[in-house]
């Protein structure tokens, strides 16, 4: 199963589940190959090498969110790591976010249940504010 199957039956998976916060799970579209003009603009728009394929800004216990890298050991790079992916993985483990690798989607689903089953994090809500006119 291709890195992008694996990806795609984990969001299928997700598509059942009812945890708290679950519609702000989402994929990061970093890698893949792209014209040079789409490249440049996705740039520009702040896409970043080495982010994970998908993030979940929820807190639960002692993390402010969850970030998932699916790998899988076939393919060109069988399954090793970008210099850029580490450095992105230890800054967010350094501020405090849930960083996993899941080598298919089962172990994602297993790791996404038991993340959603650790206490919850409350903080006093921020009223928004909006420019004045």
């Amino acid at each position: 199963m291709s890195e992008h199957d694996t990806q795609a039956a984990f969001f299928q998976w997700l598509s059942f589940q009812k945890f708290q916060g679950v519609d702000l799970m989402h994929a990061t579209p970093n890698g893949g190959l792209r014209h040079p003009a789409v490249a440049s603009k996705l740039k520009a728009e702040g896409v970043k090498p080495g982010v994970p394929d998908v993030s979940w800004p929820v807190a639960r216990g002692a993390f402010i969110g969850l970030a998932i890298e699916f790998k899988h050991h076939g393919g060109k790079d069988g399954g090793s790591f970008s210099k850029a992916q580490a450095e992105r993985i230890t800054q967010l483990q350094q501020e405090g976010w849930c960083v996993a690798i899941c080598w298919d989607w089962q172990a994602a689903a297993r790791l996404v249940t038991g993340y959603a089953g650790m206490m919850q994090v409350v903080a006093p809500l921020a009223k928004f504010i909006s420019p004045v006119p």
